[in-house]
């Protein structure tokens, strides 16, 4: 048996806090429970939450370097969320101005699934789960 019990949190470093906030809450659809300002770090913190569960923690910090997107490279691939109908969470992220990958099936699960980025570039992927 593992002592860990749950995925607590994701932490993202953003660009521009502002830029990021709108994108996670108003075309993703995540709320803000805390925000933060840490002078002593020049960095904002804020809390956000999908459906009620605290999820994500997204930073900002002065001259934070890009990510490494292409090629793939080690580390933290990308974040997955799951949606019951691929096709309306699809057409209400386009009618948001978001571009997404054509939507593919897994091979392995035969589950549909599509990636966008964030703002900074940050892969996410929608995955269409049935139960």
């Amino acid at each position: 048996m593992s002592m860990l019990e749950k995925v607590h949190h994701l932490a993202i470093i953003a660009s521009d806090i502002e830029v990021s906030k709108r994108f996670y809450c108003d075309i993703l659809g995540f709320t803000i429970l805390a925000e933060t300002y840490r002078s002593e770090r020049d960095s904002w913190k804020v809390d956000l939450a999908l459906n009620g569960d605290y999820l994500i923690e997204l930073f900002s910090f002065p001259d934070a370097p890009a990510r490494v997107n292409q090629p793939e490279a080690r580390g933290l691939r990308h974040l997955a969320f799951a949606v019951r109908d691929m096709a309306a969470a699809v057409a209400e992220l386009q009618a948001r101005g978001l571009e997404l990958e054509a939507v593919r099936v897994d091979d392995l699960t035969g589950s549909a699934y599509t990636f966008f980025k964030d703002p900074d570039g940050l892969p996410i992927e929608l995955v269409e789960t049935k139960d």
